[in-house]
């Protein structure tokens, strides 16, 4: 996984959470859940979970997260699974991203594993041009 320098960032946790959630959901990724991990983990704050029904349409997220909140500046420490597709994992340093293949976020249940972890109320919008 190539990592990168952490920028210096004014935003808090939460607030980069749903910046990304929101900008995720422009691309109808499958049943969005955010988990609040802080307290419960010792790498991350937030974790956003996300789905999609093909690789391509995984790939897609990655790439759109990548690239939206590039121009937003806010950039990944690292990415991993991207070719693949099937679990892709963003680090944007306090909060993580795992985009699954449907099928895939079945097996490992992520949620599951951190069941105790309080979900995080995503945005509703409004969206740029009318997406979600």
């Amino acid at each position: 996984m190539e990592t990168k320098k952490k920028p210096p960032s004014n935003r808090s946790a939460r607030e980069k959470a749903l910046i990304i959630a929101q900008t995720a959901l422009q691309k109808k990724p499958v049943n969005p859940i955010a988990l609040q991990v802080e307290g419960l983990c010792s790498f991350a704050e937030y974790f956003l979970i996300l789905s999609g029904t093909s690789t391509r349409q995984t790939q897609a997220l990655a790439e759109h997260l990548r690239t939206a909140l590039g121009k937003k500046g806010i950039r990944p420490l690292g990415v991993e699974g991207e070719e693949p597709g099937q679990w892709i994992l963003m680090d944007y340093d306090e909060v993580i991203v795992h985009i699954f293949l449907d099928t895939v976020r079945d097996f490992y249940d992520v949620e599951g594993l951190w069941i105790d972890a309080p979900r995080l109320d995503l945005p509703a919008g409004p969206f740029p041009g009318g997406e979600r």
